[in-house]
């Protein structure tokens, strides 16, 4: 049988779909993917207007961290990639898309099954999106994180073979029939063949390390126990605080919510716990500010399981890409407010995904709920050499291949992608472009006295509350 993938409502063969995306080329040729826009840019109006929304307090922390690196300042700008991208042409080739698919959110975890896997690991900004834009978040980053400290040929060559390496993956994948590619994985530990001494040193010590990030860890260095025998979470102030009153006073029965979103079978063994602490945690970069939890739950005999409830709120592909979101997630949404796009899209893009995943839909605000420390890990990208930043990089663009490749529009992204050697010329360009670009936009976040967001904060924070009341 012939495989299938679905272009609206017609399905097409893999050699139809192949044809379909290099006739693409005719509508959008690929020499216009290399396009970049500034006619209309606010990145600073951007940042604030996502401030305007987020916990005040924090908002200090968030300019911190992201004052402290270009790249630093990079991870947290995907709204503003998403309103460029807005602006340039693109294939309108759709894919279930990451968003925010830079080098820092690829890393380790642990399957149900107790291996460590290698994937995509942040998916806050999920939804569907040009193909595209994904690849292109993915070169930005290797040629951001290279320029500075290794210099512009490592940079560019990184760049180079990462385009090749999603080109040549999402062809190979599109030759084999859907359920081999939704079976495909990349193992962590059987990964290190053609690195360097040293990049297999550091990948080692990142297997270990994220072997070692377990649950169990984390509510010994996180908690103490209680009178009661129960485990209480210890102030860190400002990354880890006690939740408000009326947050753990609802907290049982947004458990309740949470649970009833998981699959049977962790409903079952959710079952055997109840919440015994919640405190609020800052995690991340371009997170900071957004409203994220940690709950503490134990067994009659105080065993405990951790879980993260974070924040989720429209995807910036949609709210500053403009991207016209599939019926079926729309309906997903709406149901199950944006926590359940979150936990649905990372579910389509990640071989294997935490088998707590769950959500809950809130008066006011949603969230998604996973595992906390089960097994995360990342690579520092700093500590390898330049060989092993370039396979970390050509890792990372195969996985995102992958991720991609279950998507009923794979072919025609192979067809309009070809063998990748133009293409890469194309978007290693269009990246180093762009780095100059983002190059700018921190030179002008860091420059702004403190004050001076504060202000455009609170304006942005008026404008969004007059906009609101005007459309109730």
């Amino acid at each position: 049988m012939a495989e299938t993938n679905l272009v609206g409502d017609r399905m097409l063969s893999r050699a139809e779909g192949i044809a379909a995306g290099r006739a693409a080329r005719e509508r959008i040729p690929r020499d216009d993917l290399a396009n970049i826009s500034t006619t209309g840019r606010d990145p600073l109006g951007i940042l604030d207007r996502q401030n305007s929304t987020r916990l005040a307090d924090l908002i200090p922390l968030r300019t911190e961290r992201m004052a402290a690196s270009p790249f630093a300042f990079y991870r947290g700008t995907a709204a503003i990639m998403a309103a460029d991208f807005a602006r340039e042409p693109h294939t309108g080739i759709l894919v279930p898309s990451c968003g925010d698919a830079h080098i820092g959110n690829f890393g380790f975890f642990a399957s149900p099954q107790r291996t460590l896997l290698f994937d995509l690991n942040d998916f806050d900004e999920a939804a569907w999106a040009p193909w595209e834009w994904d690849l292109k978040r993915l070169v930005a980053s290797v040629v951001i994180g290279a320029r500075d400290a290794r210099g512009q040929a490592v940079a560019d060559e990184a760049a180079r073979l990462s385009v090749l390496a999603y080109a040549r993956a999402l062809r190979a994948a599109v030759g084999a029939d859907p359920l081999q590619r939704y079976y495909a994985h990349f193992d962590a530990t059987t990964s290190s063949d053609g690195l360097d001494v040293d990049s297999r040193k550091a990948l080692r010590a990142a297997v270990k390390a994220a072997e070692k990030r377990t649950g169990q860890r984390a509510a010994r260095r996180l908690t103490v126990k209680g009178e009661d025998g129960h485990l209480r979470f210890v102030e860190q102030p400002p990354v880890m605080t006690h939740a408000d009153p009326e947050i753990r006073e609802v907290s049982d029965e947004a458990f309740e919510r949470y649970a009833a979103s998981a699959n049977v079978d962790i409903q079952q063994l959710l079952r055997q716990y109840r919440v015994r602490d919640v405190a609020r945690r800052v995690v991340g970069v371009g997170s900071v500010g957004t409203r994220c939890f940690l709950a503490v739950l134990g067994t009659a005999d105080a065993e405990p399981l951790l879980l993260q409830i974070k924040q989720a709120s429209r995807s910036v592909l949609a709210e500053y890409g403009g991207v016209a979101q599939p019926a079926d997630l729309q309906e997903r949404i709406a149901e199950g407010g944006e926590g359940a796009r979150v936990v649905g899209v990372q579910r389509v893009l990640q071989a294997f995904s935490d088998p707590f995943l769950g959500h809950i839909k809130g008066a006011r605000d949603d969230y998604y709920v996973r595992q906390f420390h089960d097994m995360k890990g990342s690579i520092d990208t700093d500590v390898i050499e330049d060989e092993g930043y370039r396979e970390y990089a050509i890792a990372c663009a195969i996985t995102l291949a992958r991720a991609h490749a279950q998507a009923p529009a794979a072919a025609e992204i192979a067809g309009y992608a070809g063998k990748g050697y133009r293409l890469a010329d194309i978007l290693v360009r269009w990246a180093n472009g762009y780095a100059d670009l983002a190059a700018e936009d921190y030179r002008r976040f860091a420059a702004r006295p403190q004050e001076q967001a504060t202000t455009d904060v609170a304006a942005n924070t008026a404008q969004t509350t007059a906009q609101e009341e005007s459309r109730a």
